[in-house]
């Protein structure tokens, strides 16, 4: 069990965050063991294949596969620094993982069971360059695993933290963190967290916590209770239909709104940007535009601001027009 002391004071900083590099860690353990995680399945059998190819997965797998054992193995907190914010990039984030102090490196290495592999050697001896390594390992993995898929992995986290934002504006710190998962309660003044192999001390008070929704955690949840900054990646809701191609729209609704309407209709099973449209029914970002402002006049589809992004979602009365039997 991990508590994390949230102080009435602490609750007021609880903040959330998104973090490309807790995607890339929580992935990689899917890929260690997928019948965990079979909701990826899809995922994991489109990619894993060039993840292999490329020396990043698999027996042949390098550092960063070496550095994330499958769960409920002990996991290296320099390999998700604190995020910053709710507009993740990849580079600062790398570059936060390459300031890591040497002797950090080297005492969270020394919690690794067994022998240490000739790649955790290697960074044992020099954390500096094994982090220069390891973030070159990192951003090669992005680009063939995740950075196709990230436009809608991204809608869907800004949508998580759209729907909790608002639940802690109705319902207050206690109704936030206690629905975040089953793992997961606020009791008191400290937010416990159902961990049984985890490795990190209990921490009697702290200076706030940064929740990170992920898609690939699920259907768990990773904590980081030791140093300056708590986090708490949890999975994000919606993930059932992350992979999935939409069903297509009905003729008939077709008939009456137009194709490109009815399209854009069935690809909003999950809230969208216009950009993550546009890729996914190949209209133009423009033409897109327009048939949302349509759409939304006639009260089927509503649109909210998440971050810099302004995702559109379906209203009750579209939902009622899509599954109406033909």
């Amino acid at each position: 069990m991990v508590a994390i002391g949230l102080s009435a004071d602490a609750v007021a900083r609880v903040r959330f965050a998104l973090s490309c590099l807790w995607e890339v860690v929580a992935s990689v353990r899917v890929l260690r063991d997928p019948g965990d995680h079979a909701v990826h399945l899809p995922w994991v059998n489109r990619v894993r294949p060039r993840l292999a190819e490329a020396g990043l997965a698999g027996p042949d797998g390098g550092l960063l596969w070496q550095l994330v054992p499958p769960a409920p193995g002990y996991l290296a907190d320099f390999l998700t620094p604190p995020p910053a914010g709710l507009t993740p990039d990849l580079g600062q984030e790398l570059s936060a993982l390459r300031a890591t102090p040497p002797g950090t490196v080297r005492a969270q290495l020394d919690l690794y069971p067994g022998a240490r592999p000739p790649a955790l050697a290697a960074l044992y001896a020099d954390p500096a360059d094994g982090l220069r390594r390891l973030a070159e390992e990192i951003a090669a993995y992005w680009r063939l695993a995740l950075a196709a898929e990230w436009p809608r992995i991204r809608a869907l986290l800004d949508a998580e933290v759209f729907r909790r934002a608002r639940r802690l504006a109705e319902e207050g710190a206690a109704g936030l963190l206690n629905d975040l998962h089953e793992r997961v309660r606020w009791e008191g003044d400290a937010l416990l967290i159902s961990q049984r192999h985890c490795a990190a001390p209990d921490v009697p008070d702290g200076s706030g916590l940064v929740l990170v929704p992920s898609v690939f955690v699920w259907p768990s949840v990773l904590s980081i209770a030791a140093g300056d900054v708590s986090q708490l990646a949890y999975p994000a809701r919606g993930l059932g239909s992350l992979w999935e191609c939409p069903p297509a729209a009905p003729d008939a609704l077709g008939a009456v709104l137009g194709r490109g309407r009815a399209r854009l209709l069935a690809e909003l099973d999950a809230p969208r940007s216009t950009t993550e449209l546009a890729r996914r029914t190949g209209m133009s970002p423009a033409g897109v535009s327009q048939h949302l402002a349509t759409l939304r006049a006639a009260g089927l589809v509503v649109t909210h601001r998440a971050g810099r992004s302004l995702l559109s979602s379906r209203t009750p009365v579209a939902e009622a027009l899509l599954t109406a039997p033909g």
